[in-house]
């Protein structure tokens, strides 16, 4: 059974997030980290994973990222990084 994981990353030094979702949060990690070169993460380095939530479908996963994005969930993102 695949595992899916939705994770929110948090840059300090550039007080930035990034919501996503992954089957294999250690490679995507890198990816965001190291390895991508263009887009949105590349620019905000270094990043820290602040959150993870486990799914059992892609589907529920990519629910939970939707909302996180959304007005609400923002909120909740916000509040997390207050307490680091």
């Amino acid at each position: 059974m695949d595992e899916f994981v939705v994770y929110i990353l948090y840059s300090e030094k550039f007080k930035k997030t990034y919501t996503g979702f992954t089957s294999n949060l250690i490679e995507r990690f890198k990816s965001h980290n190291f390895l991508e070169t263009k887009g949105y993460t590349p620019k905000y380095r270094p990043w820290a994973v602040i959150y993870v939530e486990f799914f059992n479908s892609k589907s529920e996963a990519m629910k939970r990222e939707k909302y996180l994005k959304t007005g609400i969930g923002r909120e909740f993102i916000k509040n997390l990084i207050s307490k680091i």
